[in-house]
């Protein structure tokens, strides 16, 4: 008996090793494509639930379409409502798990014949290069489950007639809330519901359990799967925790559903299906299915709740810097060349306000001069996290223009710090138009963003601000010398126009790389510049 008991915990391991390998292999040889699949078609809540399942239920892993799901939303490339959709419909493609199972290790018995495929799967994952290596460990990982499935069929044979379902919890309310509870409790240990659907199909097999009793597990289980969520959101970005607490909350809505309907459910399915492991699995699809065709057309206020729930934290210039993304390099260096294109926006506003704009010094109000020191070096850092290897060429030029950026955010972001040539440019009648000039300039930057035309104005500008500084320093020295000015008045007017060039110049350099790295795919969503509300503090001068 206990070997049979050891037989039975080996299989659900070899069942998540399995799992493992499979989902593992998929997303690998799946690489950028459904990606783009989820991106492409994901134009409402209802389109990105039918994306997300499919996708799910080719991948066989939920939280790898899920992260992508977060990483598109980051990017601005998603509402959160509508990755929400995709976040629902891979609940669907999670219930395809235990339809394979079901069907191809409990009806057809492929544990014997995949046997070989283990070791053909190997060596392609030893021997093989690229997509042949890939699909290997998906071919390896794919036969893993249906040993692990043979091993847990081997192992509760044993108990047939020795354990029944009257040492399960009776089919009462209470018992059914028991058996949840048990579901729950299998799917933290395994971490994985697919798990603990494949052993509550192997049990009914063997007549452990009933169909109403393998139901109320299977809700457990599904429930089960949020607690994970949560634990995924400690320490997480807003996105993530958001992400984490609508799964929570939808779950746990699905699964009291579910529970109300059992009585009527099992009667259903075993009627239409006499297999009741067949029936169990439909009921799982069923139900699961049922929860989001009933939350879609509340996708939107749904999504409006968990905001209010999980409200913004973190620094409002860099909230798109979500950790979840850097499991999608495509995803995260999109998201970092948002963040650094609103940065660069709101240090255009404020050299705008320094020079003496109105309309951007009301804006600019807020500014405070520690928290973009910290916006560039948080930029900066996820930037490093990103693996250069896994992004396209494409892709490579974009992460080095962002690079590019924050270098000169930086120069100009010191720049900015030397209030005394500011306050020259504003008070000398010589200077004050060219500050007036790149002001103008600034503001555009800070309201419309870069463009082809405006790289070209700034260009212009720190061109002729080089023959000015030429031309002026020659009066400056002479009206020094004749005394008009004092020398320290002609070196504060040197030094201010020496700013206004250089500055003229990191602001084109600035414009010229965030044009770089706009594309014909980067929507037209890239948020403004942080109000004064959202960054609230004391002006600071350095």
């Amino acid at each position: 008996m206990n070997s049979d008991v050891l037989a039975a915990l080996g299989g659900v391991g070899l069942f998540l090793i399995g799992m493992q390998m499979l989902s593992g292999g998929l997303r690998a040889l799946a690489g950028d494509k459904l990606r783009a699949l989820l991106a492409r078609f994901t134009r409402t809540p209802l389109s990105g639930a039918v994306t997300g399942a499919a996708v799910t239920a080719l991948i066989q892993s939920s939280s790898a379409t899920t992260v992508t799901a977060i990483g598109f939303v980051s990017a601005g490339l998603l509402t959160f409502s509508h990755a929400l959709g995709i976040i629902f419909g891979a609940n669907i493609g999670t219930t395809i798990t235990g339809w394979l199972v079901a069907i191809l290790g409990f009806k057809l018995d492929l544990g014997q014949t995949v046997l070989p495929l283990v070791l053909v799967g190997a060596l392609l994952q030893l021997l093989g290069r690229g997509g042949w290596a890939r699909f290997g460990q998906a071919l390896a990982g794919f036969s893993l489950l249906f040993i692990g499935i043979d091993a847990m069929k081997d192992g509760l044979e044993a108990f047939e007639g020795v354990v029944t379902p009257r040492d399960f919890p009776e089919d009462t309310v209470w018992g059914r809330l028991q058996l949840v509870g048990i579901g729950v409790l299998i799917t933290l240990v395994t971490q994985s519901s697919s798990a603990g659907v494949a052993t509550a199909l192997a049990a009914l097999g063997a007549g452990a359990i009933s169909f109403p009793q393998a139901a109320a597990l299977v809700i457990g289980m599904d429930v089960g799967t949020t607690f994970t969520a949560l634990l995924a959101t400690v320490g997480g970005s807003t996105m993530t925790r958001r992400t984490g607490v609508a799964h929570v909350i939808y779950n746990l809505m699905t699964g009291v559903m579910a529970f109300l309907l059992l009585p009527v459910a099992s009667a259903l399915f075993l009627r239409a299906s006499p297999d009741p492991q067949i029936a169990l699995v439909a009921f799982h699809s069923a139900f699961n299915f049922l929860g989001v065709v009933l939350v879609l057309p509340f996708a939107t206020p749904f999504a409006r709740l968990i905001e209010r729930i999980v409200p913004a934290s973190g620094a409002a210039m860099t909230r798109r810097l979500d950790s979840a993304a850097l499991a999608v390099p495509t995803l995260a260096v999109r998201a970092a060349a948002d963040t650094v294109e609103v940065m660069a926006r709101t240090l255009a506003r404020h050299v705008a306000a320094g020079l003496g704009d109105a309309a951007a010094a009301r804006a600019d109000s807020g500014w405070r001069s520690e928290d973009f020191d910290t916006a560039l070096l948080e930029t900066r850092n996820y930037l490093r996290e990103i693996h250069a290897r896994d992004l396209a060429e494409g892709e490579i030029d974009l992460e080095e223009a962002s690079f590019h950026v924050l270098d000169h955010l930086r120069r100009l972001h010191f720049r900015c710090g030397q209030i005394g040539r500011l306050k020259v440019i504003r008070e000398t009648r010589e200077l004050r138009p060219y500050g007036q000039e790149l002001a103008k300039l600034s503001q555009g930057l800070a309201e419309s963003g870069a463009s082809e035309a405006m790289t070209q104005e700034f260009d212009g500008y720190r061109r002729r601000l080089r023959e000015v500084r030429r031309s002026l320093r020659g009066t400056l020295v002479e009206q020094a010398a004749s005394g008009k000015i004092g020398h320290e008045e002609a070196a504060a007017r040197m030094d201010a126009l020496r700013w206004l060039h250089r500055s003229g110049y990191h602001l084109w350099r600035i414009a010229l790389h965030l044009a770089e790295t706009r594309s014909d795919e980067t929507p037209d969503t890239v948020p403004e510049p942080p109000s004064a509300e959202a960054a609230a503090g004391p002006v600071v001068q350095s």
